[in-house]
């Protein structure tokens, strides 16, 4: 059995897992990075995304790509208005102290993932791909002198599987686009930068927070409706997630982007590869020791700057 056609089956495999991971993964961040608050309530803003979807295609019914499509929009509009009036609410009123916003995050997890058991029930749930095509994935293999294509058997992804990992890559390039091009990437970068001086150029400080929190919670919502038809709606299923997340956050560096997004495509491609190879837990050990090693050796992360 040649090895090569199994390790591409597993990239793609971890590409996928890498796509879903880097939109997650750079919601936390953009919120660490812009108001200094470590967000515990991310996975269950990720969770709330998959419940959303599983509840919006269900009432509009009709052919799944139709439900699925509004479910894309819909669910992370959704997410990103309770993380707004979470913020206005909750954050606002502790200051975004740091160890008050970790205490209060805590709080608002737990009342996210009862109020969804309480109305969506305990039962995983489904949410059906718009599309599904099988596609057979090819190989090369020398044949008297030349290489020529083959297909080996049981080698195949699925056309969903692709669209996810080129949605997550357009996704990504917009919020650089939106942080590097755009007026109000330059107010959140004002606001990252220094707080005081931003207010004092009259740019309205708690609105930008608000934004940020709103964009980050969107962020983690869009990563599970789009991994929602691979995998399934749970009301459990946001500590997973957040774990990871915090995994490629810190191993990129604490509200470095860049460092988020290569992080997670190293997570994701190593889980993918590992768990295919051998196991998934060998592969959560390996991303565990990963972590404690730049925790030890780079604490600012592979892409984050030393503070003085």
């Amino acid at each position: 059995m040649e090895l090569g056609p199994y390790l591409m089956l597993a990239t793609l495999e971890g590409l996928v897992m890498a796509s879903v991971l880097a939109l997650t993964a750079v919601g936390l961040s953009l919120v660490f990075g812009v108001m200094r608050v470590v967000n515990i309530a991310h996975g269950e803003f990720f969770m709330l995304g998959a419940v959303l979807a599983w509840v919006i295609a269900q009432m509009v019914g009709g052919p799944p790509a139709m439900g699925f499509a509004v479910a894309l929009v819909g669910a992370p509009l959704i997410v990103g208005a309770i993380a707004v009036a979470a913020d206005m609410t909750i954050l606002k009123r502790v200051a975004y102290d740091p160890e008050r916003t970790i205490v209060a995050t805590i709080g608002l997890l737990y009342i996210i993932q009862q109020l969804t058991l309480m109305s969506y029930g305990p039962d995983a749930r489904p949410v059906e791909a718009p599309f599904n095509t099988r596609l057979a994935l090819p190989w090369v293999e020398m044949k008297e002198g030349a290489l020529a294509l083959y297909w080996p058997w049981g080698l195949a992804t699925t056309s969903y599987k692709l669209a996810v990992i080129g949605a997550g890559a357009v996704v990504l390039l917009g919020v650089w686009v939106m942080m590097a091009r755009t007026r109000i990437g330059l107010v959140m970068r004002a606001v990252q930068a220094d707080r005081d001086m931003a207010t004092a150029f009259g740019i309205p400080v708690e609105r930008v927070y608000a934004m940020v929190f709103g964009i980050g919670a969107a962020l983690a919502a869009l990563a599970a409706v789009l991994v929602v038809p691979i995998t399934q709606a749970h009301y459990l299923m946001g500590a997973d997630p957040l774990l990871l997340a915090f995994t490629v956050v810190i191993i990129g560096g604490l509200g470095s982007l860049p460092g988020t997004v290569v992080a997670a495509i190293l997570i994701g491609l190593s889980d993918g590869i590992i768990s295919v190879f051998f196991s998934p837990t060998l592969a959560k050990i390996i991303a565990t020791l990963l972590v404690a090693l730049v925790l030890v050796f780079r604490p600012q992360g592979l892409f984050g700057t030393r503070s003085v």
